[in-house]
């Protein structure tokens, strides 16, 4: 099932957004990745999560998170030949418990930022329900979200024009010339991520959007197919 039909299949966006006047570009981010034994919610698990802050458009390398995490549901084949995580490699991991409890700590109040991020989300928060009671409670923003809103008032520009089927975090990031090598492990992907985000920061500027609350609604992960499908896109400003 590619990330399309996936979300097609969905209403409610995971996770939630608090609007705020702070700026985009004096906003903290933390751009997340996780990588899955499959894409079911109800029955899959998390395997690892990648994670690398951002203070607005700029990347901070050095204090990234990344770890592996022991699974309760099956490794299979299907899923260790997209990211190549073995059972083996997983065996002496913590579970999610301790490790959602880390990753928690270590993005604090940041804005959530992520591809497609309703997947990752779905699993996350089902973890912190369980672990704490209830969801994260960080902002969120999708660059996938992001992308629809400006494909709508970009429709001429070859980056913005990919086929609808073609709308893989790769596939952007190679429009925008963004390397993809390690693709497919949650922190290369979160890094992939973070420089999409960076190059659409100064694009969405130009089109006035500088307050986080209006980037929030833009980037909310629930907007992805009205921002995509809908003309205009629905969060309009």
């Amino acid at each position: 099932m590619g990330f399309l039909d996936w979300f097609l299949g969905r209403e409610a966006p995971p996770g939630g957004a608090q609007p705020t006047a702070a700026l985009v570009s004096g906003t903290r981010y933390v751009v997340v990745d996780t990588e899955l034994t499959g894409l079911d919610p109800r029955k899959d698990d998390i395997v690892s999560i990648g994670a690398l802050r951002m203070s607005g458009g700029r990347l901070e390398i050095g204090g990234s998170f990344y770890e592996l995490v022991r699974p309760s549901a099956t490794l299979d084949g299907k899923s260790i030949v997209i990211h190549g995580i073995t059972p083996t490699q997983v065996a002496g991991k913590p579970p999610i418990d301790s490790v959602l409890a880390a990753f928690t700590g270590y993005c604090g109040n940041d804005v959530l930022v992520g591809h497609c991020l309703s997947i990752d989300l779905s699993f996350l928060n089902r973890e912190a329900r369980r672990l704490f009671g209830g969801p994260l409670h960080n902002p969120v923003v999708d660059t996938l979200s992001i992308y629809g809103w400006l494909r709508n008032r970009q429709a001429g520009h070859p980056i913005f024009s990919s086929p609808l089927n073609g709308l893989r975090l790769y596939d952007m990031a190679k429009g925008f010339g963004i390397s993809c090598e390690g693709a497919h492990d949650a922190l290369a992907d979160a890094f992939i991520t973070a420089q999409l985000f960076q190059r659409f920061i100064p694009i969405l500027e130009g089109f006035g959007i500088r307050d986080l609350d209006d980037l929030l609604r833009i980037g909310n992960p629930g907007m992805q197919g009205e921002n995509l499908f809908s003309p205009g896109g629905r969060a309009n400003f």
